[in-house]
């Protein structure tokens, strides 16, 4: 990679001209002034100070709060208007709010949570894996995994199951595959949809000589004591999960969804790619966001991306543990959406009504009332 793309990479993550040249001395050898910096990304057409029409940024926000974009500060709002393409200011961003949508901005202004203190020494050190259930009652269970030090997002999932061990090992050597290596510990609760991640994990790090290798590079416990990722669910939650667990409660207080597993598998089929790009957008958004700094003086403070990528800045490194390729042997089987009778079923029908999937919320709702109606018909048939 040459230094004008290493500028350009460095400088898509959101980093200062003042880290975007510490960066390419400690980490690349490239000694440069930050007048030049701004000089090659003047040239290449990049620049923080041109800002979107206001009318682009006030439509884009009007069709987020029509949706899960209602339950987001402004802060949130602001860094998904950048990872959209909009470059608007911070606070034209919170004016608009302010104005567009004031009771929500009075049910935001909540007390905080206050956790016990942590600390991980770097990147890749220990990674947090869960799983989230408030939706598994409708069919979507989320599974997700979150750095311990940046805070960076390493997946966020959504499946018709989290109690399979083979789907969580997936997520886990497919992350692992994507990042180069293992982490020195992974950090799960005592499930049993966990125990293949586990011994993955220690198969690893079986040869490495530090302390945590071999069988102590997996901690388990409750899940209420894995802290990192228990107290980002809340986040998760308030930023656009919520919007889903008002959405299908109101569907089964019209009786539109009792609970029955073809109902179930119904939901998984017409939502749950829907409800995979809406995790993928709020993993976005948190991974590009900044962090404000901690009471807790050993937690760093910055961008997730960042952090994870130059930890250097922050005067630590990557504790990440390279893989040899013969010892990448993927878990992942092919999924589908749901239950394997019903999914064939569907497609029938959708083939014979000429229906489509779609990522649009409402359309998905029609396709789920009608295949719903129409499966439903051929079983008692």
């Amino acid at each position: 990679m040459e230094m004008t793309d290493e500028i350009t990479f460095y400088f898509e993550l959101g980093m200062s001209y003042k880290d975007i040249v510490r960066s390419l001395d400690l980490k690349h050898g490239y000694i440069i002034s930050e007048r030049q910096v701004k000089r090659i990304l003047k040239f290449n057409g990049l620049c923080r100070r041109k800002f979107a029409d206001l009318n682009q940024v006030l439509k884009f926000i009007i069709n987020q709060l029509n949706g899960p974009g209602r339950l987001h500060g402004y802060r949130w709002m602001h860094k998904k208007c950048l990872k959209n393409g909009i470059h608007a200011r911070k606070e034209d961003v919170r004016i608009i709010l302010k104005e567009l949508d004031p009771e929500s901005l009075l049910l935001r202004r909540r007390r905080q949570l206050h956790y016990r203190q942590y600390f991980s020494q770097g990147p890749n050190y220990i990674w947090h894996v869960d799983s989230y259930d408030k939706l598994s009652q409708y069919g979507i269970c989320i599974n997700g995994c979150i750095d311990g030090y940046s805070r960076r997002i390493i997946w966020l999932k959504a499946a018709h199951t989290n109690s399979n061990p083979q789907v969580i090992a997936s997520y886990f050597v497919e992350s692992v595959l994507q990042t180069g290596g293992c982490p020195r510990i992974v950090r799960c609760d005592l499930g049993t949809e966990n125990v293949i991640m586990r011994d993955i994990q220690m198969f690893f790090r079986r040869n490495d000589g530090d302390e945590r290798a071999g069988p102590r590079s997996c901690i388990t416990g409750v899940s209420s004591a894995n802290q990192r990722i228990e107290s980002w669910w809340g986040l998760m939650r308030k930023e656009g999960i919520e919007f889903w667990i008002q959405f299908f409660g109101e569907l089964k207080d019209e009786r539109l969804f009792s609970g029955a597993f073809l109902d179930k598998a119904l939901l998984q089929l017409c939502f749950r790619n829907i409800i995979q790009e809406e995790l993928n957008e709020i993993a976005a958004v948190w991974n590009a966001h900044r962090i404000r700094p901690s009471a807790n003086c050993s937690v760093p403070c910055g961008i997730p991306n960042i952090m994870f990528m130059a930890p250097q800045l922050w005067g630590t490194e990557d504790f990440i543990v390279e893989q040899d390729s013969d010892d990448l042997q993927t878990a992942q089987e092919a999924a589908v959406p749901c239950d394997e009778e019903v999914f064939d079923l569907c497609t029938i029908v959708m083939e014979e009504q000429q229906l489509s999937f779609t990522k649009d919320r409402l359309e998905a709702l029609e396709l789920y009332l009608e295949l719903r109606d129409a499966v439903r018909s051929q079983i008692t048939e």
